[in-house]
């Protein structure tokens, strides 16, 4: 069977409402083999980057924030929205400083997903910034509360293992780093 098969056709999009990080849209399809038709949710968001920043003694840094969704503070890795201009690239070395002082000059995107491929339409960029130094000071946004570490990344993997790192996007940069080609 070819992808055409599965492929639904679309109608116009019909937009939704504005909520500053995102908006969402409504699309109407038909079904590809009984002609049925569906309307579709969507959340439209700017892409997002995070990144693995490994110190020069290979301690990948880490930050601690509240995260309103789960209620939690989370650990997790650097990362952020991609602002309009910007290309992924810059988007993750501006946030790599913003949110941890860390600055790198190696720099590599190891991996690219789809949060949720059912109703998002944006991707996140995943890079490996190698021989990471702190060289200023965090300068987070007004509405970001952060502590940042370093860890190794055995401890890292057992922090995956053991569910003190849950974050999705999170696990995914982690696996890209895991299988990429050496």
């Amino acid at each position: 069977m070819t992808d055409d098969a599965l492929v639904w056709r679309l109608g116009a999009r019909v937009p939704g409402h504005d909520y500053r990080i995102f908006t969402t849209a409504f699309v109407d399809g038909q079904h590809p083999r009984t002609g049925a038709t569906k309307r579709f949710s969507l959340i439209d968001s700017v892409d997002w980057v995070n990144m693995i920043a490994l110190t020069t003694d290979e301690r990948v840094v880490l930050i601690r924030q509240y995260r309103v969704g789960a209620g939690e503070v989370c650990l997790e890795i650097p990362g952020g929205m991609v602002d309009a201009g910007e290309t992924p690239a810059v988007a993750a070395a501006r946030e790599l400083i913003e949110e941890t002082g860390y600055t790198s000059a190696r720099w590599t995107q190891i991996g690219r997903v789809s949060p949720n491929p059912a109703i998002q339409t944006n991707r996140l960029y995943t890079f490996l910034a190698l021989d990471a130094v702190q060289t200023s000071a965090p300068r987070p946004e007004g509405s970001e509360v952060i502590e940042v570490s370093t860890a190794t990344l055995a401890e890292c993997h057992a922090a995956i293992r053991d569910g003190r790192v849950d974050h999705a996007l999170v696990i995914a940069a982690f696996a890209h780093l895991a299988f990429r080609d050496p």
